[in-house]
């Protein structure tokens, strides 16, 4: 009996373990309907007898992969009259300026908004009544695509056009948020245009109501929310299939060191570009990988990650040590749900800044990209990198509580 019942307490603990911690490790029930899926299981009822345009580029699908251009382009009751296209282009290929051009599939005009103007103008809109957006985000204030969205916001709200935008989940989870909220003075520009933190923890649809009430845009905007997705989930616990959002995301944990450890592309050292693996590596021609790895993994248990020893040759055209060796770190994840790529980042920056101090340095976008406009001055006084963040607390709060007023899921 007592053999009995010792097995009987045994499988009750695992099943309510099980049940703890199931929804951090395996898929959902059900597969995630996107908001073009939304939009099209209620037949687009909402965009009948509109002249429609539509932001997107090749992360705009469907959940069975079908491109949201021609999901839009071959529903009867819709009219889609031309398209824009954000940085990298409509298909995410390039890095660097987009021009004009036309689908070669529909035949649509697409009209760059990261080339000479980075926001619709009058007459890109004089011919819409509604103008929708279906863009994959990775979590980072940094990453342009959001800003695209606001900017195509506050035109709308101008010229008296409706704005629409489709959810999709935030990849990296939409629970943590992380970073210092940008400073008032590095707004305003393309990586940081309104102030929110490096990893804000909300889905695209939860920031556009955000940017518009909060930020005061007043457009007339409409969510179209997901279904099946919930805020723990990170991209590979949603059943949709990965697309690189730009040429160098390639997978989701370069993603979730982004908006950390991905600010050290505006210091000296490489990112990995035009490797398999941007923004897991780290180095640079005059690091000592091994030596950076031992002081890195000191903290692998506060940050969730570990860090290895790697030599690595960067290939892409205009960045740093292009062609060159590097050598470096390689991270590894060793628990993403208590993963802190911010705080591993001013670690990384300030044990190079101290080993290295003639040939490793910080770049003018630093500070736009970190959001503090003092951090490259407490990193080389040798402030602890947890009391930096300590610095960001009070911001951080207040927007946590703006936040709660926006989530969706």
């Amino acid at each position: 009996m007592k053999r009995i019942l010792l097995i009987s307490l045994v499988l009750l603990t695992a099943f309510a373990l099980f049940g703890r911690y199931s929804r951090y490790y395996c898929m959902p029930a059900q597969e995630v309907q996107l908001g073009i899926d939304v939009l099209e299981e209620n037949d687009f009822e909402s965009l009948e007898g509109k002249r429609v345009g539509l932001i997107t580029n090749h992360t705009g699908f469907n959940n069975m992969g079908k491109s949201t251009i021609d999901v839009l382009y071959e529903a009867e009751n819709v009219d889609l009259v031309k398209l824009f296209a954000p940085e990298h282009g409509i298909r995410g290929e390039l890095d660097e300026v987009v021009d004009d051009e036309e689908d070669e599939k529909t035949g649509l005009p697409i009209i760059s908004l990261y080339g000479d103007i980075r926001r619709p103008q009058e007459e890109h809109l004089e011919d819409l009544d509604a103008l929708l957006f279906d863009i994959q985000g990775i979590g980072t204030r940094f990453y342009t695509y959001k800003w695209t969205m606001a900017m195509a916001m506050e035109e709308c709200a101008e010229y008296g056009v409706e704005f629409i935008l489709l959810d999709r989940p935030n990849p990296i989870n939409g629970l943590h948020v992380q970073g210092a909220v940008a400073d008032e003075e590095v707004t305003g520009g393309f990586t940081a245009y309104f102030p929110i933190p490096t990893r804000h923890g909300m889905t695209y649809g939860e920031l556009a109501k955000m940017c518009n009430e909060h930020f005061g845009i007043g457009a007339d905007l409409t969510v179209v929310e997901m279904e099946n997705w919930e805020r723990w989930m990170y991209w590979d616990q949603t059943g949709l299939p990965w697309e690189h959002p730009s040429p160098n995301m390639r997978t989701l944990w370069g993603a979730l060191f982004y908006p950390g450890l991905g600010t050290g592309e505006t210091t000296l050292i490489s990112m990995g570009r035009g490797t398999d693996i941007p923004f897991e590596v780290f180095g640079a021609p005059f690091v000592d990988g091994e030596r950076l790895a031992r002081v890195m993994n000191r903290i692998s248990d506060k940050v969730g990650i570990r860090f290895i020893p790697t030599e690595f040759t960067p290939t892409a055209p205009h960045h740093d040590f292009e062609g060159e060796k590097c050598y470096g770190v390689r991270a590894i994840l060793l628990d993403r749900h208590k993963a802190d790529p911010v705080l591993a980042g001013l670690y990384l920056f300030q044990h190079l800044h101290f080993f290295y101090p003639d040939e490793y340095g910080f770049k003018g976008g630093f500070k736009t990209s970190i959001g503090d406009v003092n951090a490259e001055t407490k990193i080389k006084r040798g402030m602890a990198p947890e009391d930096i963040v300590k610095t960001w607390q009070r911001d951080l709060k207040e927007f946590k509580e703006v936040r709660e007023q926006f989530l969706l899921y």
